[in-house]
């Protein structure tokens, strides 16, 4: 019998969904006739995949209201926030407005003796594995121009957001996308990793933890399957002494407690300079403790349940960890009565540093320790110190001086006097722990595509 797959909802710990998951020889099926369409797709011109495509990113639209609640009960986001189709929206609009450009053969000769030229071949069957964090919007950073380059999609969406897949599955369905082509299948990890090894698939995208990262390049070892990964941060802010203060502030505990801090590119570690450091205290304190913890269903809440018990109990102990180092919370634990469940409070660190956990471990939850700097080195050399570099954000209206600091940083994106957002014209990419490849710009295209070089003589 197969394996049963269960999303705990974090609201009440009920069994919201569940699933069972395709045999092996049914997942190998499935595969199969994807394969089998992905070259009839591939022939259609461009600009129709391209429509249907966009078709069915607007049949997800015409789910939003029922989506933003079913997110609400499979992992904790507050209903207020509307869900993710704006950002859907926005990727899949400017990855389709690139793909012709992106796609163009590069013309290097067509003379009376030569024709040669590179073109974009797409790799067959693309296999997206999804997070719970942002199910919509990260599946749709790799299935948008994966489907648009010709390659037939396999989405593997997280336990937790299981119902994601199904509304992504409809909507393409609904849209004239066939249902070869796009595929949402409820996959065991046992079956996933032997579906890899039999070079199943072209391209493995994977959204989430370090471990999972590896055992997904493990499973592609010596099979030549081109693996892109994302693992996660821990990503810092730098506030200078010609910051906005009040911009920093609100900008950064956003980024570190919006989504309960479940954020792959969420703030978890801020560094002030001395000028402005009791003031950014302050200000941070005061924004936290107006926060309002709840049940993600009432339009009052603004910070939800973790999207499981156990997520919420490893922040815990990084907490109490940093805090038998000598770190001091600054939020009165009074505001937010602590269930010991998946509604943990937010809290903010002072006092920290480097030797503990909080300050190097991905927390993924509403906490963040901020440490005072000297300087930019100072700074520089605290940022760099992690396993993970997926972005950086500086505060300053000195560009200059945050370009020389931006060059000296191990990271995949620095920000500006913003933080936690993606710009679907650059790549979406990281360094060190975080893993390897890059979504989203015309290298998404690139990684999605391979090169194929035509070189013809005339006689």
């Amino acid at each position: 019998m197969s394996k049963t797959i269960q999303c705990i909802s974090p609201i009440d710990g009920s069994i919201y969904l569940e699933r069972h998951a395709l045999s092996p020889e049914a997942a190998k099926a499935s595969v199969e006739a994807a394969a089998a369409a992905q070259p009839h797709w591939e022939r259609l011109p461009l600009e129709r995949r391209i429509s249907l495509v966009l078709a069915g990113v607007t049949s997800l639209g015409t789910m939003n209201a029922e989506i933003t609640t079913e997110l609400a009960w499979q992992m904790g986001r507050p209903v207020r926030y509307g869900g993710e189709f704006s950002g859907v929206s926005e990727r899949a609009s400017y990855m389709a407005s690139i793909a012709e450009t992106a796609l163009a053969p590069i013309e290097i000769e067509n003379s009376e003796a030569f024709i040669r030229r590179i073109e974009r071949k797409p790799l067959g069957v693309v296999l997206v594995v999804a997070p719970w964090n942002y199910p919509y919007l990260t599946a749709i950073n790799t299935i948008v121009p994966a489907l648009i380059a010709g390659n037939a999609v396999v989405l593997k969406h997280s336990s937790q957001t299981m119902l994601a897949g199904d509304r992504l599955a409809s909507a393409f369905h609904t849209a004239g996308v066939p249902s070869a082509i796009f595929q949402n299948l409820v996959l065991d990890h046992p079956t996933t990793a032997s579906l890899i090894r039999d070079k199943s698939f072209g391209f493995v995208n994977f959204t989430g933890s370090v471990a999972g990262g590896k055992a997904m390049e493990e499973a592609a070892a010596g099979s030549f399957t081109a693996v892109g990964t994302e693992l996660g941060g821990k990503d810092p802010g730098y506030v200078m002494d010609d910051a906005d203060l009040e911009v920093a502030v609100a900008t950064l505990i956003d980024g570190a407690m919006y989504n309960s801090g479940q954020c792959c590119c969420g703030i978890e570690r801020i560094y002030v300079c001395e000028k402005h450091f009791d003031a950014f205290i302050e200000k941070a304190v005061a924004l936290v403790e107006a926060y309002k913890l709840g049940n993600p269903l009432n339009q009052a809440t603004t910070l939800g349940p973790m999207a499981n018990v156990r997520f919420a109990n490893l922040v815990r102990s990084q907490i109490d960890d940093a805090l038998a180092k000598g770190a001091r919370a600054l939020i009165d634990p009074a505001l937010f009565p602590d269930d010991g469940g998946a509604y943990l409070m937010p809290q903010i660190l002072v006092d920290v540093n480097h030797s503990m956990r909080v300050m190097r471990e991905e927390s993924f939850g509403p906490v963040v320790g901020i440490m005072k700097v000297r300087d930019d080195e100072e700074a520089i050399a605290l940022m760099n110190d992690s396993d993970f570099g997926l972005t950086a954000s500086l505060w300053t209206n000195d560009s200059e001086r945050a370009q020389r600091i931006a060059r000296s940083l191990e990271t995949g994106t620095v920000f500006m006097n913003r933080c936690d957002y993606l710009d679907p014209a650059l790549c979406w990419t990281g360094c060190k722990d975080t893993g390897r490849g890059g979504s989203l710009s015309v290298i998404s295209y690139h990684n999605l595509t391979r090169p194929m070089s035509f070189h013809f003589k005339k006689l």
